[in-house]
């Protein structure tokens, strides 16, 4: 008789989460992290490489990113690239160094974040629901070439089906507490406001 591995489908479904704190990893919340940058790729010598492939990134202050970029030629197209991403980061370049200042977040940027972190987590739900689906396709098929019973085929979707919504509940999570994190410094900075 044919079964399924649970620790094999719950691996590979923990790789979307672990690529979703990843993504998560990259977005701005108001503190300089070099990590921020991880998601962006320049076009170096014929190909798309991660910027720290190109570079060394350090965070000198706490609102400030460097970028030193070892080749003098991929300083322009690597400005280009961190001005054309997502993050919203204005550099500056000073030779072959790109300075980053990092502005407070507003709060509508703060809300902005939140939506792309809501993206990420929708992006690893799919990546999930992909590997369930495939699965339970595999577990139908067994049945139907007689290879494992109705029943088992039942409780083997059961069991894809627990560790699914165990997966996207931990993805829930996860995106409940970038969320709270991102958000709590818009409280902090309006009750600094307001007790002053």
């Amino acid at each position: 008789m044919v079964e399924i591995n649970p620790t094999e489908i719950k691996l590979r479904m923990s790789k979307a989460i672990n690529s979703f704190k990843k993504d998560l990893s990259g977005l701005r919340v108001g503190r300089a992290s070099s990590s921020m940058l991880d998601q962006i790729n320049v076009n170096a010598y014929g190909s798309s490489m991660p910027i720290n492939q190109i570079s060394t990134i350090s965070v000198p202050e706490a609102r400030l990113l460097l970028v030193s970029v070892w080749d003098s030629s991929l300083v322009s197209i690597t400005e280009k690239s961190i001005r054309e991403s997502p993050l919203g980061l204005n550099p500056m370049v000073e030779g072959n160094v790109i300075r980053i200042a990092i502005p407070a977040l507003s709060e509508d940027r703060r809300i902005e974040i939140t939506k792309v972190a809501a993206k990420y987590a929708e992006n690893a739900k799919i990546a999930v629901r992909n590997i369930r689906r495939d699965n339970i396709e595999n577990t139908r098929k067994l049945q139907k070439n007689s290879e494992i019973s109705e029943d088992q085929k039942h409780q083997d979707e059961l069991l894809i089906q627990d560790i699914t919504d165990e997966i996207i509940k931990s993805i829930d999570d996860i995106l409940l507490n970038k969320e709270k994190e991102i958000l709590e410094n818009t409280n902090q900075f309006l009750d600094k406001i307001l007790n002053r």
